[in-house]
């Protein structure tokens, strides 16, 4: 069965991308609980280019992720816990199974609809702005 535009339980959040290109807007779904996480995009079969999906961690680590049952390329964002860009997956494979690390400690990841990365000028080192990584209060 697929899966609903929005997963249950989870809600949607504005995140800023600030980039040397300026100031992006998205809106993203929050994968708050273990099961959010898990289910992540699968089973969707396209996201817009101003959305996206924050999978926000407890505590900085090594993280892991896959493209098991999702359909559509994803960039995948890694995010230090001060809301630095560390690392980008672009434009990952549909249905694949091989496993994408963080490379490095991060925070969160967030999950963007393949291109949009390269499309919004995003770099390793660049500010993710939202209240789970402390720097939003400005905002």
């Amino acid at each position: 069965m697929p899966a609903p535009a929005v997963a249950a339980g989870s809600d949607r959040e504005k995140i800023i991308l600030e980039t040397s290109q300026g100031r992006h807007e998205i809106m993203a779904e929050i994968a708050r609980t273990d099961a959010e996480k898990a289910r992540g995009l699968m089973f969707r079969r396209s996201i817009g280019g101003d959305q996206g999906m924050l999978f926000p961690y407890t505590r900085s680590q090594e993280i892991r992720m896959w493209m098991r049952n999702t359909y559509i390329s994803l960039d995948m964002i890694f995010i230090t816990g001060d809301g630095r860009v560390h690392r980008i997956e672009r434009n990952t494979e549909p249905l694949s199974e091989e496993i994408i690390v963080s490379k490095g400690k991060a925070a969160a990841v967030l999950e963007l609809k393949g291109g949009s990365a390269a499309r919004f000028g995003l770099e390793p080192g660049d500010k993710i702005i939202h209240s789970f990584f402390k720097n939003a209060a400005a905002e």
